[in-house]
């Protein structure tokens, strides 16, 4: 688990619950741990350059910068991201099992990467524990479930 939320709702009530998220210094998955999440483990098994392509977009990169990789036949670019990622998440790791993990294990680091985006991909929804009232009426608020992991739900 990547990230780590504590929510402090011990104060006196005129003040809202704190929320601090604390991010692990570690990937939130192992380079072969690809049925964490089957989606990318499909995505990059049957159409690893879309999945590339897709991660870098995520990240903030060019689309078309990983196919650079098919060009040159040198994982290039898959370890820069991997170093780009580790430096922008604050993972530890160096850079030598970085070039070994890209050329050894290039699908593989691509979906570690593309777990690793979506895990740290964190919306938070922060609520008034108040209820506010409008004009006469009271409008009522309902309770969500802020979670680390990611969460499938549907949306009336």
């Amino acid at each position: 688990m990547t990230t780590n939320l504590i929510i402090n709702n011990q104060q006196p009530q005129p003040q809202p619950p704190t929320l601090v998220a604390v991010q692990s210094i570690q990937w939130s998955t192992g380079i072969c741990d690809c049925f964490d999440d089957l989606q990318i483990c499909c995505f990059g098994l049957w159409c690893c350059p879309c999945l590339t392509c897709t991660t870098s977009t995520n990240f903030g990169e060019c689309f078309c910068l990983p196919l650079l990789d098919n060009i040159i036949l040198c994982p290039i670019v898959a370890m820069s991201m991997r170093v780009a990622m580790r430096y922008h998440y604050k993972i530890q790791g160096d850079m030598g099992s970085d070039c070994v993990y890209a050329y050894f294990c290039n699908v593989c680091s691509w979906c570690q990467m593309a777990r690793e985006i979506k895990r740290r991909r964190l919306t938070l929804a922060v609520l008034n524990p108040q209820q506010p009232y409008i004009g006469a009426q009271q409008m009522h608020i309902q309770p969500t479930v802020i979670t680390s992991q990611p969460m499938i739900s549907a949306i009336p």
